[in-house]
């Protein structure tokens, strides 16, 4: 078959099949535009879900009549001013994506520039660019696109349900809105307003802020750490969920290199590995990082839809975000997500069965305020008050709860529990979670100072294995003694135990060596075990902590709040569950009536 040169009008459309994937692609790429256009205000509308009708207003520069005639043309674009293909510093003002948008639908591009008498539009139909004409327009651009795929039917076929479509229309502007707190946003289809941000105020870290909370939600910014760190002149900000704050999927981890919304598994990565040692492997944490990259450093035309980027110094770039992100872990030092309380009230409070029939239910009644109190005044007198009272116990030297976050211990529940008194409500503290976090930071600590203290064994412990992990403990026998456990090969298939750290005390070793020897099955032979650190600490420190259904007298109790206070990370276990739960008087009191 001889060799031909497809027409313009195919190619725009093979490009489409590239760039516009679905309505959501063409959201993109027309807000994107926007932005480069300076715009403070973005409105977007949608009719069935973007396929029968999509536009984009915007207040920003605006086009000229040749600059529109120019927008339609392919590879016509902005951001490559010197012809650098490496210094990419926009996200594509205008061009790029509009004729492929054109060759596989109905396109209206109308525009004014601010200072002008009036607008002008242009008309793409398939691909047929017609000339501009003048049309009323304020100032800034207004893209339209009717009938997408029309001149492609095959790829209808693609398209979801239109509230699967509208879906992601949403997902990308919520991106796009974190990306710029300082533009305002609309969005809304043919039945209602859907998202709706104002710009946000203030500097870049408060407008931030402020934006990620109206986009992810209040809970998300009353538990989540800011992230701020620079290395070699990159720079990361943001902010990032509580261990305690996770998801069973990586949807709410939203990642940005230089304004643009990536899903780059680079980045995603990175955060797995700074999370690794106080969250499960299944469960992900929520967060919004914006790492600010020289253009040279990046190149972002790696994927079609600039969903991936590549880095000229990835290692550097790993780096700096698990760095920063579990130094502003252990800042947070002992709290947790004060989501993990509001949940504990809600499994409490009472609530009507909703099969049980309207008559004869319980119904548990609404308190009016201060009935409770009144109540007291018509109860009967407890005793005789004829026999004088008791002689009150002596006071007891407890901690003043008002002067430690943690509180002060008034009880132990069920041999696991630590019921705590703060100054403004109650903590239940499980101590077996706790005393593991505690243990396995202070393993860490002694590490990074020079090594762990070890105690060694009156008897040396022989722990029998299979073969292949009796050889894999013996292999990394240095790196153990660097952690504080002493062991030598002893024969085929057994290892023999002389010392152990000096923090986890009375503890069983067989089964600390067994369970190392199935975590050291998951590590890569050339991987040191600081690589892993927090596994491997923690799978020692739950074999050093407080065990469940150990009875503690109040000074033990009150010691294990303490540490918690002043140890990093303590609000949760290696796993990222809560250690504590706290729950404040004013909700008790709800649940009593009194409020």
């Amino acid at each position: 078959m001889p060799l031909r040169l497809l027409p313009d009008t195919l190619v725009n459309r093979i490009a489409a099949g590239e760039v516009v994937e679905r309505p959501a692609s063409a959201v993109k790429e027309l807000v994107e535009n926007s932005l480069d256009a300076g715009a403070t205000r973005i409105d977007i509308r949608l009719h069935e879900g973007g396929r029968a009708f999509l536009s984009v207003t915007d207040d920003g520069c605006g086009l000229s009549p040749d600059d529109l005639v120019l927008a339609v043309q392919r590879h016509a674009t902005s951001k490559l001013p010197d012809d650098d293909l490496v210094r990419v510093a926009s996200l594509g003002f205008r061009g790029e994506a509009l004729p492929s948008i054109g060759a596989v639908a109905l396109l209206t591009l109308t525009s004014r520039v601010a200072g002008t008498d009036g607008g002008w539009e242009i008309a793409v139909e398939g691909g047929r660019v017609s000339a501009p004409r003048p049309a009323a327009h304020p100032p800034g651009t207004r893209v339209a696109v009717r009938d997408l795929f029309f001149a492609t039917p095959a790829r209808l076929k693609f398209l979801k349900a239109p509230h699967t479509e509208r879906g992601h229309v949403v997902d990308v502007i919520k991106r796009l809105a974190m990306a710029a707190p300082g533009v305002g946003f609309a969005l809304a289809d043919e039945r209602r307003d859907i998202l709706r941000y104002p710009p946000a105020a203030g500097d870049l870290f408060d407008a931030r802020a402020e934006r990620l909370a109206a986009v992810l939600g209040r809970d998300f910014a009353d538990n989540a750490v800011p992230v701020a760190a620079e290395r070699e002149g990159l720079r990361l900000g943001g902010l990032a969920g509580l261990p305690t704050l996770n998801r069973p999927t990586p949807q709410m981890q939203f990642l940005f290199v230089n304004g643009r919304p990536v899903r780059d598994r680079l980045l995603l990565g990175a955060v797995r590995g700074a999370y690794r040692d106080v969250l499960a492997s299944d469960r992900h944490p929520m967060l919004a990082l914006f790492l600010e990259v020289p253009p040279e450093e990046v190149d972002v035309n790696v994927h079609p839809a600039k969903t991936e980027v590549r880095f000229r110094d990835s290692g550097l770039v790993r780096g700096l975000i698990v760095g920063a992100l579990r130094q502003a872990l252990a800042a947070a030092g002992h709290r947790a997500s004060s989501h993990v309380g509001q949940a504990a009230l809600g499994a409490a409070r009472p609530e009507m069965p909703a099969s049980a029939p309207l008559s004869g239910a319980f119904r548990p009644a609404r308190v009016p305020p201060g009935l409770a109190e009144r109540t007291r005044d018509l109860q009967a007198p407890l005793g005789d008050l004829r026999t004088p009272p008791a002689a009150p116990p002596p006071a007891r030297e407890t901690p003043d709860a008002a002067n430690h976050p943690l509180g002060a211990a008034r009880a132990q529940v069920h041999g696991t529990y630590i019921i705590a008194q703060t100054a403004t409500g109650v903590l239940i503290v499980d101590q077996h979670a706790a005393h593991e976090r505690v243990v396995q930071e202070q393993l860490r600590a002694a590490l990074a100072d020079g090594g762990v203290a070890r105690q060694g064994l009156l008897l040396p412990e022989v722990v029998e294995l299979d073969e292949t992990a009796a050889e894999r403990v013996a292999a990394r026998a240095d790196d153990l003694g660097r952690l504080g456990l002493v062991v030598e090969p002893f024969g085929r298939g057994a290892v023999v135990v002389r010392e152990v750290p000096a923090l986890l005390g009375d503890t069983d070793v067989k089964g600390l060596v067994r369970d190392l020897a199935d975590e050291l099955a998951d590590l890569d032979a050339a991987i040191g075990l600081e690589e892993r650190l927090g596994e491997v600490c923690a799978t020692m420190a739950c074999h050093g902590s407080v065990r469940a259904g150990r009875r503690l007298n109040e000074s033990e109790m009150n010691a294990l709040l303490r540490q918690m206070e002043s140890t990093p990370r303590t609000g949760q276990c290696g796993h990222g569950r809560p250690t504590y739960v706290e729950l404040r008087l004013t909700d008790i009191e709800r649940l009593f009536g009194r409020r």
